[in-house]
């Protein structure tokens, strides 16, 4: 084997695993400690959707004003979020108090490869069975119109002319 094909083998190689690696990022989810529940929710939902791509979620409560002498309460609202994501993350940092700031890190279960693989199948499977409903609503549509035309005649219409007196 020559330097010059060992070099490009090696290049190919780094360049195969670069677009396999997946990097893991840090995101952030900001709530306020007076927040509405329709709110909760949709902050929330971000939340899974960020720990089921396999990123980890940092999520941290601004406190304003008089809530600063209050922490427990954001402490409280910080555990029952991580409380109900049990089944899509872990809890790498217990909530803490940086100045105004209180926050949270949440771990994803799956790694970041493995998401991004499982999500790449269901976005195949999605689309074969797409392809396999269009497939399905044509094919009796063009089945039925043959059996129409193969099996009848053209029927002979009479044309009445008018009678000439």
């Amino acid at each position: 084997m020559d330097y010059g094909k060992f070099k490009y083998e090696a290049a190919v190689k780094a360049r195969e695993a670069r677009r396999n690696q997946a990097n893991t990022e840090i995101k952030e989810m900001r709530f306020r400690l007076k927040i509405d529940e329709h709110d909760y929710e949709t902050k929330k939902g971000h939340v899974i959707r960020f720990l089921k791509g396999g990123d980890k979620v940092k999520v941290t409560i601004m406190f304003r004003g008089r809530e600063q002498s209050r922490p427990e309460m954001g402490r409280r609202l910080l555990l029952k979020l991580a409380a109900e994501l049990e089944e899509y993350g872990v809890v790498e940092n217990m909530p803490s108090q940086e100045g105004r700031n209180m926050s949270l890190v949440l771990g994803p279960l799956k790694k970041k490869a493995e998401a991004k693989e499982e999500q790449r199948q269901a976005r195949e499977a999605r689309k074969a069975a797409e392809a396999e409903a269009r497939e399905h609503r044509k094919a009796p549509r063009g089945a039925a119109e043959e059996a129409e035309t193969e099996g009848a005649e053209p029927e002979a219409v009479e044309v009445e002319e008018p009678a000439a007196e």
